[in-house]
């Protein structure tokens, strides 16, 4: 059941695609993943081969030359249909990166190899131990020596570095104490985690309460190629923040997508599970909370949606970015505890998938960006506060 999108919709033939192809891997594989903390290869692949993980790479690189609210789409309907797209989302989002400000010789090297899964562009090595989202306190640095640069520090919560052939990486080239603004003096450089694996990078897995193969890595004298750093030296900062935007739209295009889940198992079961002579759907109590998270959900969508056009016109859609994750991530945990509480004690079983998707939506409250600095955001920059840390 599709409860909202219309046959109207641009992108209905491609949610339609996803939707069979997310049929093949039902709760069992995901199940079995989770239990060994695998990584879902088989799925990976079978989106790479279909083409929906080169949706924004240009099609003179191969790719489908989708705009962001196409690669929304598939990301939304992957979690609708009970799969999860933390495995390679990343590559939507540290595209545009690329796309917008990386050399023709980069995009030549890298895009067409990327479009047809012989390359895994799944990390983004931003996040520090000492500096959480505080991206300009980071403290990882790259210094000039020659024909390369030379990097040492240490980056938090790098998912998917152990399945990664390429990491975009932020570091400090000018120290902070030598720039006018703080947001000076980061770059951005294309890491081939292949060759410095083992030659100055080290990869060390984390075990969190959901499997998104998070990891801490570690660069003691990592050399990377002059060649690699992307656009103009000192301004990786501003080069990133279109890139997490588009995180944030993207994850928030995954949280609707997580809400419609549960509300349609909470509605189905609502309708076909009987209690005391009638179902349990029949209960105020039942069924108010499940329309109260879908209603969260539709505002949440109408917002996102603003924010994909806004990006999509190349406007400051920081606003809706940041509100849209915050409401949609919201919206999915309200519909993640309706579908327990609907479900009862069937809600903690694993066959039912819920006890899954109930962790791996909890998440979002979190990452990428913490509900507090969201509102943090639009306190100082939307309605003009004073700042407030």
């Amino acid at each position: 059941m599709d409860m909202h999108h219309p046959a109207t919709d641009p992108y209905a033939e491609i949610r339609a695609e996803v939707r069979k192809l997310c049929a093949r891997f039902p709760g069992e594989y995901w199940r079995e993943l989770d239990a060994r903390r695998g990584y879902p290869t088989e799925f990976v692949n079978a989106l790479t081969e279909s083409g929906y993980l080169a949706a924004l790479i240009p099609e003179e690189f191969g790719g489908a030359g989708l705009k962001l609210s196409g690669a929304a789409a598939i990301l939304e309907e992957i979690h609708a249909s009970g799969s999860n797209g933390a495995a390679c989302h990343a590559q939507m989002y540290i595209m545009g990166t690329i796309l917008k400000h990386g050399s023709p010789a980069q995009k030549a090297q890298y895009l067409p190899g990327i479009a047809d899964g012989s390359l895994r562009l799944q990390a983004f090595g931003v996040t520090e131990p000492t500096s959480g989202t505080d991206t300009t306190a980071l403290r990882t640095t790259a210094k000039r020596e020659g024909d390369k640069w030379i990097v040492n520090g240490q980056k938090i919560w790098t998912s998917r570095a152990e399945h990664s052939d390429l990491m975009l990486l932020l570091a400090r080239t000018t120290p902070k104490d030598q720039v006018a603004k703080k947001t000076d003096g980061l770059s951005t450089f294309i890491v081939d985690m292949r060759k410095a694996l083992g030659n100055g990078l080290t990869i060390r897995p984390i075990r969190t309460m959901m499997n998104h193969n998070s990891c801490e890595v570690f660069f003691d004298n990592m050399e990377v190629p002059a060649e690699n750093l992307v656009g103009v030296e000192g301004k990786g900062f501003r080069q990133i923040l279109d890139g997490m935007n588009a995180e944030r739209l993207l994850i928030a295009s995954e949280c609707v997508g997580d809400a419609r889940w549960f509300t349609e198992r909470s509605v189905a079961y609502a309708k076909e599970r009987v209690l005391f002579g009638r179902p349990i759907g029949q209960n105020q109590g039942v069924q108010f909370p499940i329309a109260k998270a879908y209603a969260q959900m539709r505002a949440a969508e109408a917002i996102v949606k603003q924010g994909l056009e806004k990006f999509e016109r190349g406007e400051n859609c920081g606003e809706e970015a940041n509100m849209g994750k915050m409401l949609a991530a919201d919206a999915a945990w309200a519909a993640a505890e309706a579908c327990v509480q609907t479900h009862g004690g069937f809600g903690f079983a694993e066959e039912y998938d819920i006890e899954r998707k109930f962790r791996e939506t909890r998440l979002y409250q979190v990452a990428p960006i913490s509900t507090n600095l969201v509102l943090s955001y639009i306190g100082e920059h939307v309605l003009g506060m004073p700042r407030s840390y």
